[in-house]
This record gives C-alpha cells, sequence and structure tokens, in this order.
C-alpha cells in the first residue's frame, strides 16, 4: 500500500518523521565511500596525503557528490583514490570502520553489510589479515557504542580488474566466523566481465561461502546472465539492467524470469545509478516497475559520501517518486534482510523483534 492510497496516515505524520525513524537494511554500502568528510581531513593531515582538491570538510563533501555526478561509472570511480589514500594504517581503518557504524545506526539502519577490497589498504605496510582484522574491530566497536542497535557484518571485494579475486576469496573463508559475511567483485564492469574470476567463486561455493556480484549496471542483461548462471551469484550488486530482457508490456525473457522466480535479490541503488548513467530520474528508475513484476528488490545507498545520500534519503526519494509509504519500506527492509549474508536464526531475529515491531510502531502512531 502506498502512503497516498492512506489519507489518514499522510495527514497524521510527516513523511521525513517516519522515515528517519523506520528501521532499515542495507545490503550495498561501500566503507571506501561512505566516509565522514572531516575524518578524510584529519587523516590526510595525519599521514601527509596532499592531494585532496580541499581541507574544507564541508567543501569535500560537495566536490565528491559533484565529481560522481558525471553519467559514467569510470568517473565515479575515480573519486575512491582520495578515500584510500587515508585508509592505510590500523587505526585509521579502525576509526573509519566505528564511525560507518555509527553513521548508519544513527540513520536508522539495523543491519548492515558493509564492504570493502582489502588489497586496496596495503599501501603502508599491513597485510591482507591485518586489514580485515582492523575493520572488523572498528565494526564492533562501531556496535558497542551504539549500544547494540545495529549489527555489521563486512563483504570482502576482489577487483576486477587486478587478478587477486582467489586470494580474497580465500580471505573471505578464513575469517568467515570472525564478522565477515560473504564476498563480492566491483570496479569498472566494462572489459571485465565476472566469469573472468572463476575460479574465485569456485572456492567459495566449494567452502559453502556467499558471495553478490556487482553487475547489470554498466553492462546489460548479459552481465546479469554471467554473474547468476556462470558464477552463481546468490544477490546481484545493482543489478538494474535486467529491465533489457523484459519487453515493454511487461514480459519478462528466461533470464529475467529466473532472476525473479529464484528469488535472487537486486541490490538496488537508486542515486548511484543517476550518477553512473544507469538512470535517468527518480520517477523513471526501474525499481518500481522490477517490485511490481514480483523481483526481490532491496534499496541500498551504494557510497553515502561520494552519492551525498543517505538510506533516509533513498527512502524520500522513492516516497517523492512513487509515494511509497511504510508498508513497501517495510517489504524492502524485509526483503534485505530475509537475503542477508546471516544464519537463518539470525535473519529471523532481526525481522520478528526488530524490523517488524518497528515498522508496527510506525503505524500505530500514523493512524
Amino acid at each position: 500500500m502506498h502512503l497516498s492510497d492512506n489519507p489518514a496516515a499522510a495527514s497524521s505524520v510527516s513523511p521525513a518523521d517516519w522515515i528517519r525513524r523506520a528501521p532499515k537494511a542495507v545490503l550495498h554500502d561501500h566503507l571506501d565511500g561512505g566516509l565522514r568528510p572531516a575524518t578524510i581531513v584529519e587523516l590526510a593531515r595525519a599521514c601527509g596525503y596532499a592531494g585532496l582538491p580541499t581541507e574544507d570538510p564541508a567543501e569535500l563533501a560537495l566536490w565528491f557528490r559533484d565529481a560522481a555526478d558525471s553519467g559514467s561509472l569510470e568517473r565515479y570511480l575515480e573519486t575512491f583514490a582520495h578515500t584510500c589514500a587515508v585508509m592505510q594504517t590500523r587505526e585509521a581503518l579502525h576509526r573509519i570502520a566505528a564511525e560507518c557504524a555509527e553513521d548508519l545506526a544513527a540513520d536508522g539502519v539495523v543491519y548492515a553489510e558493509v564492504r570493502y577490497a582489502p588489497e586496496q589498504h596495503l599501501e603502508r605496510g599491513l597485510t591482507l589479515d591485518e586489514v580485515v582484522d582492523a575493520v572488523n574491530e572498528g565494526f564492533r566497536e562501531g556496535e558497542r557504542r551504539t549500544e547494540g542497535r545495529i549489527t555489521v557484518r563486512a563483504l570482502l571485494t576482489g577487483m576486477r580488474h587486478t587478478r587477486r579475486s582467489l586470494e580474497i576469496a580465500e580471505l573471505t573463508v578464513a575469517h568467515r566466523d570472525r564478522g565477515v559475511a560473504g564476498f563480492d567483485i566491483a570496479g569498472g564492469e566494462i572489459g571485465n566481465p565476472p566469469a573472468e574470476h572463476l575460479p574465485a567463486f569456485q572456492h567459495l561455493k566449494r567452502a559453502n561461502c556467499h558471495f553478490t556480484i556487482h553487475a547489470g549496471e554498466a553492462v546489460g542483461a548479459e552481465s546479469v546472465h554471467e554473474a547468476v548462471q556462470v558464477c552463481g551469484a546468490e544477490r546481484i550488486g545493482h543489478g538494474v539492467r535486467i529491465t533489457d530482457d523484459i519487453d515493454a508490456n511487461g514480459t519478462l525473457g528466461h533470464l529475467a524470469a529466473y532472476v525473479r522466480d529464484n528469488k535472487i535479490a537486486l541490490e538496488v541503488c537508486p542515486t548511484s545509478n543517476l550518477q553512473t548513467g544507469a538512470a535517468v530520474s527518480y520517477e523513471k528508475h526501474p525499481i518500481d516497475e522490477l517490485r511490481r513484476l514480483g523481483f526481490t528488490v532491496t534499496l541500498n545507498t551504494d557510497n553515502r559520501l561520494v552519492s551525498g545520500t543517505t538510506m533516509s534519503e533513498e527512502f524520500q526519494h522513492m516516497a517523492d517518486a512513487f509515494g511509497y509509504g511504510p508498508e513497501v519500506f517495510e517489504e524492502f527492509t524485509v526483503a534485505a534482510v530475509e537475503a542477508a549474508f546471516l544464519p537463518l536464526p539470525e535473519r529471523r531475529r532481526i525481522i520478528d523483534e526488530i524490523v517488524r515491531p518497528g515498522y508496527a510502531a510506525l503505524s500505530s502512531t500514523s493512524h
């Protein structure tokens, strides 16, 4: 049901109020795309990095957003050189991970999977294991600071343009009982198909370890097909180009039907999609069509700093574009927790003890 379907609810509580209070879950959030601008400035001074375009935190936040508004995934990805430059020590990684958990919790996020590429944090002598330990310890610290209001798990990312994905997959398996929930590949899609990393996915399958794959963002439905049918992805990062396999009448092709029918979750990131050219506007974003056609759709931030967004802002954009109310956002949130790389009892606990009661409380105050 849309908020617009219930005039009483619409008139008694402002969207901004219930959106802020609504329990949220995010499956697609990059650690190196969500730093606090002030933290970047402080860490850059501490480590001697002189490449920032400005040392004013407010101006820096605007610079990231403007640089990302290019319509190109490749240009979008260039902004990460600045954040990764200040993420090269144990102390910096610990701080950034703890602040990430705090910021997400302050926005009402109760469960988050935050991804990063360990290989991008080795410039000052850390080992891959030390990087993972520092980030995991930071997430635990963030959970403590928020008094347990959020549960955070890490996804370790292999980069498409390097050849370390099998090594990162092995790292994922080694740390999966210490805060790492699964694996991902990321980076420029064009010219870097997921099947080039097949040994990594085969290793993860043999180890019964979860993984998601960025696909269907800069490249069309064929990348989703390869991610799902060749590599065996359990979820798809972005995946909005699955619409290439849906005709103008809403008839699904065989790939789209397979993804929908097997409940392969799409990690949809509306603001990011606008910035990289995967969608032209919020109002024309395919998320609404995908939801109406029965796909398992989750709503995500992608990169909070780079995209200048939060989960609450993504909720607001969707409420403005499609009239969504609490019922739809509960649907998205439950779908995200159900698709989380967590044991089933933990997923049920979060849904039954946090998400459902949270939305029930919203409903009782909006009528």
